[in-house]
């Protein structure tokens, strides 16, 4: 009996496992259908917004700055090369690279040995042709005293044979003796015309005389000239450079020495694209004298200079483009020939223009401007000039509107955006450091004892250093150069 009955159990608890099976199974199938019967239902999304820097747009008169990079020359620069070959007796103690003279200062002597014979030869030889020229005119003067009395024996063998006509004619005088009289006057004559000859040969010998003192005035003069060759004198205030010459040696004649650099008459020679050369000229197609300011960075600090704009070159040079312009510079201390510097030319004035950061023009000229509802808007401008990390665009519509400060692949017309104002403040204030005393000493004996840097470059860093707070960027130039 107990066997039947667990037999019963197990038997019904089969059958109540496999009809919750069967149960399971059709409640899968039936879910299963009702979903596939049910229509897809799209899923809810909420639209992205974005965060973007926008900047007020305020159309005005902009100067555009045209950048471009030169080198600083002087407009006066002498080579000095010796004019007489001989050895170097005399150097100045300033005739050595980067010395300083002053107009007329002896820089070198070459050995006038040689020189000072010549010129004392040739001051002989004119002694000689000016006692020539004397005898000459004491000949001449002779000669003069000896025709006037020639004049007069013939004008008295003259009348001597007019007498003897008119004795002979009268009876008293003889036949022969007027033909005496007459050959004596004939012989008087002659002698006459032999003391003319006498004098004219004088006369020639004054001129040559004369000739002569000129030949040797002018050797004379040759020789003192070439013994001032023997000494060479700074033609004007400056520098020198290049310096080759030693004393005790050999120089050759026109051997260069050296170079004498005018350091107060310095200019800048740059080259310019042919567009940008078009807006530097006036009405009149010629080169504006437009302010030029010239920035030589280095030793911690900024170097800068002011000018105009001089000239242009007369040709665009073999293998060049564009168009090479100077600059004179008014006042450059601390700037030197052969430096690289950067060079900044005031445009005219631009009217109705926008200045607004490089990031906010796409390649195809347009901005992205906030419109209704706080969506951006394409807008078409007109791009006038690059300035560094900005862009001078024009556009009717644009003046008062809020751009977008930098455009990025996600924005584009008609993406919601949240502007943040905060761009629109301006560039961040310079870094500024405190420093400590120990530091601030430091720097400062740095600066002293730089001797390349010129005194009003000094004076400026001194006066940065004194504040309480120091520009970062200044701490950080001066610290790279102290640690070389």
């Amino acid at each position: 009996m107990r066997f039947l009955g667990k037999s019963a159990v197990g038997l019904f608890l089969v059958s109540a496992a496999l009809g919750l099976l069967v149960y399971a199974g059709a409640a899968i199938q039936g879910a299963v259908q009702e979903r596939m019967a049910e229509a897809p239902r799209a899923a809810e999304t909420r639209e992205r917004v974005f965060a973007v820097d926008v900047v007020q747009a305020e159309a005005g008169t902009a100067t555009p700055v045209l950048t471009a990079y030169g080198e600083v020359r002087s407009r006066r620069t002498l080579e000095l090369r010796a004019a007489a070959a001989g050895r170097v007796v005399e150097l100045a103690e300033s005739f050595v690279d980067g010395g300083t003279v002053t107009e007329g200062n002896v820089l070198m002597r070459i050995d006038p040995a040689d020189a000072e014979a010549a010129r004392d030869r040739a001051r002989a030889d004119l002694m000689d042709a000016r006692a020539e020229a004397r005898d000459a005119e004491r000949g001449l003067a002779l000669a003069r005293d000896e025709l006037d009395v020639a004049q007069e024996q013939a004008e008295l063998r003259e009348r001597a044979l007019a007498r003897s006509r008119d004795l002979s004619e009268r009876g008293v005088g003889t036949t022969a003796t007027v033909e005496t009289t007459e050959l004596a006057a004939a012989s008087a004559r002659q002698a006459v015309v032999a003391r003319r000859q006498a004098v004219a040969q004088a006369e020639a010998r004054v001129d040559q005389a004369q000739t002569r003192i000129e030949r040797s005035e002018i050797a004379l003069a040759e020789a003192e000239r070439r013994l001032a060759d023997t000494v060479l004198r700074a033609d004007f205030d400056g520098r020198l450079a290049e310096v080759t010459a030693i004393e005790g040696g050999l120089v050759s004649m026109n051997e260069r020495l050296g170079r004498l650099i005018d350091a107060d008459a310095l200019e800048v020679a740059f080259r310019v694209s042919t567009s940008q050369y078009g807006r530097l000229l006036d009405e009149g197609g010629d080169l504006r004298a437009a302010p030029v300011r010239v920035r030589l960075e280095g030793a911690g600090t900024d170097l800068t200079a002011e000018g105009s704009l001089d000239r242009e070159d007369a040709s665009v040079g073999e293998g060049r483009t564009g168009r090479r312009v100077f600059a004179g510079l008014d006042a450059a201390p601390g700037f030197k020939p052969g430096d690289f510097v950067t060079v900044e030319v005031e445009e005219p004035p631009l009217e109705r223009v926008v200045r607004l950061p490089a990031s906010a023009l796409d390649s195809a000229d347009e901005v992205l401007v906030l419109g209704p509802g706080d969506r951006l808007e394409s807008m078409a401008v007109t791009l006038l000039r690059r300035q560094g990390d900005d862009v001078l665009v024009r556009a009717p519509a644009l003046d008062g509107r809020q751009v977008v400060a930098a455009r990025t692949p996600l924005l584009g017309p008609g993406v919601k955006v949240r502007p943040l104002e905060s761009a629109a403040a301006g560039p961040e204030p310079e870094a500024m450091l405190e420093l400590s005393p120990e530091r601030r000493a430091r720097l400062v004996a740095f600066i002293e004892d730089r001797a390349d840097l010129p005194e009003a470059a000094k004076a400026r860093l001194r006066a940065r250093l004194a504040a309480p707070q120091v520009p970062a960027r200044v701490v950080a130039r001066l610290e790279a150069r102290m640690e070389g």
